[in-house]
């Protein structure tokens, strides 16, 4: 993984056994040097949709939304998106249930959100590509999860977002920091700033009145931000 990914996920990576090897990079080159070694070595690779079982494991996120909203859709979803599994498992989860009568009304819009400082699925969005076809430059954000220079499912990514009427866009680090002391304060959730990055791009979203306040909007936070303690501050 990346040498500067953040402490407590090398430190769990150690705890549990695995053989760590840091590199001077991002997630897609460490994903390069595992596509590079896996037949040498006899590894079966996890890399995001590389495999066929992350992305069903992923559809339980959209199943736990429909029992707990009573099996009525809310009117979108603002997902953090890195490699989009997530976003691609609920949406999967949405259509399957649609079709076994499980859901009442209209499907979900689904929202990505990333971090300016690597938002290749908002660039994309903006400029009306199917796909990404460059690593987005410079890639840098506090948001380790969304540090994904060029997402190997950009295609169904972006299908999905449009498929949904949904948009994509990107916020500052210094909003997702802002997001994550409001979120502790009015909340009392301690989120990642990957989930807290779904705030900041609701204050986007309002502000331009690309979603209306009367809607029924899920925010959803995929980590602890207890991972990322060096970033909270008095």
């Amino acid at each position: 993984m990346p040498r500067d990914a953040p402490e407590s996920t090398k430190k769990e990576c150690k705890q549990m056994g695995a053989n760590l090897r840091l590199i001077d990079g991002l997630i897609s080159d460490a994903g390069r040097i595992v596509a590079k070694e896996k037949e040498s070595n006899g590894w079966f690779e996890l890399s995001t949709l590389k495999e066929p079982y992350r992305v069903e494991g992923k559809k339980t996120m959209g199943y736990e939304i429909a029992e707990q909203l009573e099996w009525e859709m809310p009117d979108a979803i603002i997902y953090p998106t890195g490699g989009g599994t997530g976003l691609l498992g609920m949406w999967k989860a949405f259509q399957e249930m649609e079709t076994l009568g499980w859901i009442k009304g209209e499907k979900p819009r689904m929202i990505s959100v990333q971090s300016s400082g690597c938002s290749p699925v908002a660039k994309a969005f903006e400029e009306g590509k199917d796909s990404i076809e460059t690593p987005f430059p410079n890639a840098s954000t506090i948001a380790s999860g969304l540090r994904v220079p060029l997402p190997y499912a950009s295609e169904q990514i972006l299908k999905v977002i449009r498929e949904s009427d949904g948009l994509a866009l990107s916020v500052d680090d210094s909003e997702i920091l802002t997001a994550m002391k409001t979120m502790a304060k009015l909340e009392g959730i301690s989120v990642c700033p990957e989930g807290a990055a779904t705030l900041a791009g609701l204050n986007h979203l309002v502000s331009q009145k690309l979603v209306d306040q009367s809607d029924r909007i899920l925010l959803y936070n995929t980590g602890s931000g207890l991972k990322y303690l060096d970033l909270i501050s008095d």
